[in-house]
């Protein structure tokens, strides 16, 4: 890939970037997608989603390839690996791709974000051992054991719902004393007699041993207490993956990139969608209309005939 001149940059698969691809390849701009997990990024892992354009429900791992077909039709590339740097030069962006120069007239940003961890002594040792992000992935390695969910949001409820008729039972550990989900999602699961919730508790260590996890610590306002459990299933919010842009274009507190109406960041041809904007609320038909949007901008830009650091 040395040398290769594209018009746009994509980083990153899931619904904002690939939905970009989709529309600039479709208006003939050389589009090139350097994605690390795969087609759909994040949304693959997701069981079941609802009411997105076109399908009233899908399943994330349907969605990803759906989405790469569209963007593979109108004329995009996509490459399976990672930018490991980004940087402005004469004429536009020079991207490091395992280990390689990638030079592009401009580049979207659209990398998503990660799983939130609950920063807990034994997390980290257990990862892949007991704690997991992704219900629908890691469900049936506990058929008839007890896991605990931690989150009171959608997500949290979502995974909780999908890993019920998997497991023995679900201990929904939720920080606080109401639900931040729809009140469908809460609905359903009461009729679940295998979940239990817990309110006004939290996780503070994850217990195991050299087969794995085997349980957590709880608080609660009556001290602590372990709760035996094989998996431990953590939605307890997003961190959006912007360190490519850090020097580059400003941040917002929650380190989201600020971005104008056209999705512009402070950077000239630098354009970010998705999760990693300001103000984003992790939307998927927000993320459409954002790739939508950053890759009007991006052939609008490149109509200009200005580029990072140059001027004509």
């Amino acid at each position: 890939m040395s040398g290769m001149a594209l018009d746009i940059l994509i980083v990153g698969a899931g619904v904002a970037g690939m939905e970009a691809a989709r529309v600039a390849a479709a208006e003939g701009a050389k589009v090139l997608v350097v994605e690390r997990m795969g087609p759909g990024g994040q949304v693959a892992t997701v069981d079941r989603i609802t009411n997105f354009p076109g399908h009233d429900e899908i399943g994330g791992f349907e969605l990803g390839p759906m989405l790469q077909d569209a963007a593979d039709e109108a004329g995009a590339e996509f490459v399976l690996s990672e930018v490991a740097a980004l940087a402005p030069v004469a004429g536009g962006w020079r991207a490091a791709v395992d280990g390689t120069p990638l030079d592009a007239r401009c580049v979207i940003l659209a990398c998503g974000s990660e799983r939130r961890a609950l920063g807990v002594p034994g997390e980290s040792a257990y990862a892949g051992r007991g704690v997991s992000h992704c219900a629908s992935c890691d469900g049936g390695f506990f058929r008839g054991e007890t896991v605990v969910v931690v989150g009171g949001g959608d997500s949290a409820l979502d995974e909780a719902l999908v890993l019920a008729p998997m497991v023995g039972s679900v201990v929904l550990v939720l920080r606080g004393t109401e639900f931040r989900a729809t009140q469908g999602q809460e609905t359903a699961l009461a009729g679940q007699p295998n979940i239990t919730v817990l309110r006004e508790t939290e996780v503070i260590e994850v217990q195991g041993d050299d087969s794995g996890m085997t349980g957590v610590v709880l608080r609660d306002g009556g001290g602590t207490r372990v709760l035996p459990a094989r998996g431990l299933f953590v939605y307890v919010g997003l961190t959006p993956r912007t360190a490519l842009a850090e020097g580059l274009a400003e941040r917002d507190q929650d380190g989201r990139l600020v971005v104008s109406g056209r999705m512009e960041t402070t950077a000239p041809g630098l354009f970010a969608a998705g999760d990693i904007r300001q103000g984003s609320r992790a939307l998927l038909a927000e993320a459409l209309e954002d790739g939508q949007k950053a890759a009007r901008a991006a052939l609008g830009f490149l109509q200009t005939g200005l580029a990072a650091g140059q001027q004509g």
